[in-house]
């Protein structure tokens, strides 16, 4: 009986470091793998928007400065950037267009086919919550009235929280263009975050819902 109870412990101790170590894997493992390609993504959008300005600058007429509405992306690229303030000044990730498996691994997707930064409709935007650097980690905290960034080229879009929900996995009627109402032709610009929930589950989803509230020029800093 020693023995068994000896060798049952020994197992318990095993099962339960290499779980830790699983664990860790999943927390700081795949966290590095999306700080790399971040690092990446961002040096993407440097690129992208200083050859945007520079064109823009050689351009001339009443025109010259504008930003087209939307933002032009492969699947996997650099879309824009976003930010909230509420989780300090170094939250700042890319957003790549896309939500497949391999998009998230980078960090927040963009659905395809939904709004973009600034337009009437709803932008909708999917993250991990605890792998892959959990970008959406702390959307739980997001209240009413915390702002929302989304950095493009030349504009920064701010998004005002309105409300947050948790769903089902199907309901996927939470990124229709008017949120809950497939079909209904939109009169706002939104914003709709989806994350997984609660942490470390796939059961739910929690929603976070915001409105755009202004738009102002993009400074270098962001």
């Amino acid at each position: 009986m020693r023995t068994v109870l000896r060798s049952l412990a020994e197992l318990s101790m095993t099962a339960g470091l290499v779980l830790a170590m699983f664990v860790g894997y999943l927390s700081w493992g795949t966290g590095e793998y999306t700080h790399r390609q971040q690092g990446d993504l961002h040096s993407e959008l440097e690129r992208r928007w200083n050859a945007t300005q520079t064109r823009k600058l050689a351009a001339s007429g009443p025109r010259r400065g504008r930003e087209a509405a939307v933002p032009v992306a492969e699947a996997g690229q650099a879309y824009a950037l976003i930010r909230v303030p509420k989780f300090g000044s170094s939250y700042r990730y890319a957003v790549v267009e896309g939500v497949g498996t391999a998009d998230l691994r980078k960090g927040p997707g963009h659905y395809p086919g939904t709004a973009g930064p600034g337009q009437v409709g709803n932008m909708a935007i999917a993250g991990h919550r605890t792998t892959y650097g959990g970008p959406f980690e702390r959307n739980g905290e997001l209240a009413r009235g915390d702002e929302i960034l989304i950095d493009t080229a030349a504009t920064t879009f701010v998004y005002r929280v309105t409300h947050r929900i948790v769903v089902r996995p199907g309901r996927t009627d939470v990124t229709a263009p008017v949120p809950g109402k497939p079909g209904r032709r939109p009169k706002k610009a939104m914003l709709t975050l989806t994350t997984c929930h609660p942490k470390f589950s796939a059961a739910y989803r929690l929603v976070v819902f915001a409105e755009l509230a202004g738009r102002r020029a993009r400074t270098a800093a962001a």
